[in-house]
């Protein structure tokens, strides 16, 4: 025969299986580390300096 199953049980072990699995793809999508985030946003802005610092046409005023 097969096993009894309580509903409200499966049903609530079911959206904690969903909530694990968003939970995991949140980590991977947003997981980094204060000090990863920090290196990122050096290296992120010394490449636009360097992009600003090999620009030909200055247009500060042609706003």
């Amino acid at each position: 025969m097969s096993d009894i199953v309580n509903l409200r049980q499966a049903r609530k072990a079911r959206a904690r299986a969903e909530k694990e699995k968003q939970a995991a793809d949140n980590r991977l999508r947003f997981g980094m580390t204060k000090a990863e985030r920090q290196a990122a946003e050096r290296q992120r802005s010394s490449l636009d300096r360097h992009v600003e610092g090999h620009r030909l046409g200055r247009t500060d005023d042609d706003e």
